[in-house]
């Protein structure tokens, strides 16, 4: 009966812990337009590269999601557990083949991007 009680106990713990482990604390935002005649069947496995290839390997990764809008508008946002992680994972992202391709292919001058926090 011990037994039984320590596993119900420790599996309820583990429960309680769950959330704040998948709990997003920074939340990031990037907007962008495609270069004209770029279409959304052409870059739509460019951003599937860099999130495979690079973002979902950084460290406070919890989850990345992308849209598209009108006239070439994207939208991409993405859950990290903490603004340093946010961060290394913003100042490694050029390093990454995948990286020159989605960026050759945006008009990085409406390129806006923004981080909020959760409290």
């Amino acid at each position: 009966m011990m037994k039984k009680l320590s596993k119900m106990i420790f599996g309820l713990s583990v429960l309680a812990v769950m959330p704040a482990m998948t709990y997003a604390e920074v939340i990031e935002i990037a907007t962008f337009k495609l270069k004209d005649g770029v279409s959304y069947q052409q870059f739509a496995p460019l951003d599937k590269a860099v999130e495979t290839e690079h973002v979902v390997k950084q460290p406070g990764f919890i989850s990345r999601e992308a849209a598209k809008g009108q006239n070439g508008e994207w939208l991409v946002v993405v859950h990290w557990e903490s603004e340093e992680a946010a961060e290394a994972s913003m100042k490694s992202f050029m390093n990454v083949k995948a990286a020159g391709d989605f960026m050759s292919h945006i008009d990085a001058s409406t390129m806006n991007m923004k981080n909020y926090t959760k409290e």
